[in-house]
């Protein structure tokens, strides 16, 4: 018989299936329950960006997001009966996974209906750790780690790959009025909203499309330093992730910051060759040195 918390993690097997795209190549470097961990993790954050993507109302989407958070609520308090919300409670107890972690996610899709510009990139940080490095901190959880230190390497690892997200997604964000480059930064490279909308690939937007890339592989380079405070099977998968992104920068860096013609993209025989080159070396990582930190 199939029971409860089984269906459970069928369930988000079958969301992260069918809706990991990038992740999926990762995930199924891992062991298998740590695998079906990550899958539970991934499909409450599919929930949320369902919330938010949906085409109802704001204040429907609001509602949504409340109402997830009173699951998450009820996860933590022992009362989950909701199948991804069963899986969720069961992997928080078994990995011990603050729920912060998981509110915080929830604050950064909030912040997606509510805000469509940030000034700085104090305030677009904040963000990005919301919807990114949470996620990551929640993955080391899964993973495995001893040495604190693991934290700050993972929340660097998801802020550079949510800055790579940004760096591609500048045109379909635009389509949902929303501009995730910092503001002050549009001005400081002469480059205004208007010549956004117009996809403008000019000199001032190549200059701060560049300082967003090396901003990104700043952070990059303190991401990759997590691999030797994980668990050395899971040290796979975040390679892969990791070098998925990275890989997605270099073909934005590749088009001179072009992401207006086509958007940026890797191919499955690409990902899968990044898998094959992944397991090897992510067993026996090297650490390297703290990269200097971009201002």
């Amino acid at each position: 018989m199939v029971t409860d918390l089984q269906a459970a993690y069928q369930e988000c097997r079958r969301i992260t299936r069918r809706e990991a795209r990038n992740f999926y190549y990762a995930f199924v470097l891992l062991p298998p329950e740590r695998r079906r961990a990550i899958y539970v993790s991934y499909a409450f954050c599919r929930y949320c960006d369902d919330a938010v993507d949906s085409e109802s109302a704001t204040g429907e989407k609001l509602r949504r997001l409340a109402e997830l958070r009173q699951l998450l609520a009820q996860c933590y308090e022992g009362y989950a009966d909701e199948p991804v919300f069963v899986g969720l409670a069961q992997v928080a107890r078994d990995y011990a996974i603050p729920r912060e972690y998981f509110d915080d996610v929830l604050s950064g899709m909030e912040a997606d209906l509510v805000k469509s510009r940030y000034h700085d990139f104090d305030e677009l940080r904040r963000y990005c750790y919301q919807v990114a490095s949470a996620v990551g901190l929640i993955c080391i959880h899964i993973f495995g780690f001893q040495d604190e230190r693991a934290r700050t390497h993972a929340i660097d690892l998801g802020l550079a790959m949510q800055l790579t997200n940004i760096a591609r997604d500048v045109k379909e964000d635009l389509e949902f009025g929303r501009i995730y480059l910092p503001q002050d930064e549009l001005v400081r490279f002469g480059c205004t909203e208007d010549d956004l909308r117009a996809g403008r690939v000019n000199d001032a937007f190549r200059e701060l499309m560049r300082f967003q890339a090396q901003r990104a592989r700043a952070y990059f380079g303190s991401g990759f330093q997590l691999l030797p405070y994980l668990n050395p099977r899971s040290r796979a998968c975040v390679t892969v992730l990791g070098r998925i992104y990275s890989r997605l920068l270099d073909r934005i860096e590749a088009a001179d910051y072009d992401v207006f013609s086509q958007r940026v993209s890797l191919s499955t025989t690409e990902k899968l060759g990044v898998m094959a080159q992944s397991w090897a070396t992510s067993m026996w990582p090297r650490r390297a040195p703290e990269p200097p930190r971009q201002p």
